[in-house]
């Protein structure tokens, strides 16, 4: 009797092997895509969540920036300010300034009050002057040759805003001196008035010291 039963071909056991694994239920290797993984670390990222270092498929920059967080965040620094921040960061320094300011000046006019009186009283204004307080300087006689003239040099020791370097100046001054009373080498005080010669604007108040 001729067995019915066909040959065992490699085609034929394919088939069985196949339709015994569909009997079965064998899950089939889950192949996770790396586009997958980005944008669930994306997500995490944008949920607050920092991702692994080393996760695949997140750049080297983001894993950088999370390590260099976490060790600012331990070592108790904080990020990047906001826009919003600076500007109230600048809005609070101008205030302070503001107010440093406003109490520095408020002191030096206290100051000024103060010493305006309890120091020596002002020279009245002279009527030839015109309007206003006539200056006064404080100089010594350099030169007494002219008749009712004299030349008086005035020193002047100013500190450098800037390099704070101190600075010395002298400026000459005509002044009118009607009784020839001052000599070469006296320190002499001298008031702003009006024009009496080309040169002279000054005249002679009186005469402070001697010379030797």
């Amino acid at each position: 009797m001729a067995d019915d039963t066909p040959p065992n071909t490699p085609e034929t056991l394919a088939d069985e092997v196949q339709n015994a694994t569909e009997q079965a239920g064998t899950p089939e290797p889950t192949v996770v895509e790396t586009d997958t993984l980005a944008d669930e670390v994306h997500n995490a990222q944008q949920q607050g969540g920092v991702p692994t270092p080393g996760a695949p498929g997140v750049p080297q920059s983001e894993r950088r920036a999370a390590r260099r967080s976490e060790r600012d965040r331990a070592a108790g620094r904080r990020g990047p300010k906001t826009p919003e921040e600076r500007d109230a960061e600048r809005r609070a320094r101008r205030e302070r300034n503001a107010r440093q300011r406003r109490a520095y000046r408020a002191k030096l006019k206290a100051k000024r009050a103060e010493a305006g009186e309890a120091g020596p009283a002002q020279t009245p204004p002279a009527a030839e002057h015109g309007p206003g307080r006539p200056k006064v300087r404080q100089g010594v006689v350099v030169s007494d040759k002219a008749d009712k003239t004299i030349v008086v040099r005035v020193d002047e020791a100013r500190r450098h805003r800037r390099y704070r370097k101190i600075l010395r100046t002298s400026v000459k001054f005509h002044a009118h001196d009607e009784a020839n009373d001052a000599n070469v080498g006296d320190t002499v005080r001298i008031v702003e008035a009006r024009p009496l010669s080309r040169t002279k604007r000054w005249r002679l108040v009186d005469v402070l010291e001697r010379a030797r």
